[in-house]
């Protein structure tokens, strides 16, 4: 099977889908490999680096001639993948359903590897958890340089700083990266969610616990891991919470998102109201519509109190080399588990929970159950 690794064409996207590392595991499994120019570079990896570990360098089109099995970042136009190849991908398939129809009629099976099932066989395939680990670093880094003071208390013979009061909201995987690397900076760090089981983990964390804790807060994670939608009254009453909590922060960072649906809102305008001259809030969700009311993607926004909102469409994408590193690791697990060694080939196991959950595209149709009508 020959796979094709095409580079990324989407604005702010400058990771790419494979390494010079997993170019040689791919060759060890019987494969060939051929990688678009130029995809490395945004993440620093140079043509020589895949040409030196096996891989043959061309053109888009040259690349993709007799693919079986194209690899990407995002979901790239399905123009020039040839027919029944299989494209394994983060696809966005609930925001871009135009071009997963686009992929249904070139009879390409598209495999949207965002909806990874959160099952234990999964968990070195899943590309959500590894970008969203980095992501929370990130989104902590960039809270401090806005923030322009330090993030742990210091004595010293002029006086004391006072340590940083860091706020996360959503304690998925990139919640729980960005309260570990508060802390390991030194901030008073507190947290919270809609699903009353992370409380536990904030407090492994050295984290202080927020909840609304009430009957509809103890059943609100889905059987997959997710957060489901809460209810107006729940709400209501997160909201006078979060309220009183976010008018004695420095940062607040928000890393809510519902896979489907736009992004819950967290922060209104007032609450950013509350805040202190100087704050900064962090909003990971805002390519999805944003957890905070006025943040704007890849836009600082200082509103006239003097509160900094800032949020990247991509956050893992600002790491790029390590977040490629990862997600190439991703790719190869999966790979590897659905290869089939004697044809030297992908073999996609018929009715295997993994594979049923993220295919979209099969057979010149669109068949993933929630895509449907």
């Amino acid at each position: 099977m020959h796979i094709a690794v095409l580079a990324e064409t989407a604005a702010n996207e400058r990771r790419v889908a494979a390494t010079p590392e997993t170019v040689k595991k791919y060759l060890a499994l019987g494969a060939s490999v051929g990688v678009e120019a130029g995809a490395g570079a945004g993440a620093n990896i140079a043509d020589a680096a895949f040409a030196e570990a096996g891989a043959r360098l061309g053109t888009r089109e040259e690349i993709l001639a007799g693919a079986g099995l194209v690899l990407a970042v995002q979901g790239p136009d399905p123009a020039g993948i040839p027919a029944g190849a299989v494209l394994a991908a983060s696809l966005n398939p609930y925001q871009a359903r135009e071009r997963v129809a686009g992929y249904a009629s070139a009879g390409i099976e598209a495999l949207a590897m965002e909806l990874m099932p959160r099952i234990t066989r999964a968990q070195s395939m899943d590309i959500l958890s590894s970008q969203s680990n980095l992501a929370g670093y990130k989104a902590v880094i960039d809270a401090a340089e806005a923030y322009g003071r330090a993030f742990p208390m210091m004595m010293t013979a002029a006086g004391t700083v006072s340590a940083a009061r860091v706020f996360v909201m959503g304690v998925g995987v990139a919640g729980l990266q960005a309260i570990a690397t508060a802390r390991r900076l030194g901030a008073l760090v507190s947290a919270t969610d809609v699903r009353l089981a992370t409380k536990e983990q904030i407090l492994s964390l050295g984290g202080k616990p927020v909840f609304v804790e009430d009957e509809e807060a103890k059943a609100a994670e889905t059987s997959g891991g997710y957060a489901k939608e809460m209810s107006d009254a729940y709400k209501a009453k997160q909201a006078a919470l979060v309220s009183e909590t976010i008018a004695k922060q420095d940062i607040v960072i928000t890393t809510a998102l519902i896979p489907g649906r736009p992004a819950p809102r967290l922060v209104t305008a007032a609450q950013v109201a509350s805040m202190k001259p100087g704050s900064v809030i962090v909003d990971m969700s805002v390519s999805q519509g944003g957890n905070v009311e006025g943040s704007k993607p890849d836009e600082r926004v200082v509103t006239d109190n003097g509160v900094t909102i800032i949020g990247f469409s991509n956050y893992p994408s600002r790491l790029a080399a390590d977040a490629s590193a990862l997600y190439a690791r991703n790719l190869h697990t999966f790979v590897s588990t659905f290869w089939d060694k004697d044809a030297k080939r992908l073999a996609l196991t018929e009715g295997d929970e993994i594979i049923e959950a993220i295919r979209v595209t099969r057979g010149g149709q669109i068949v993933h159950p929630a895509l449907q009508g």
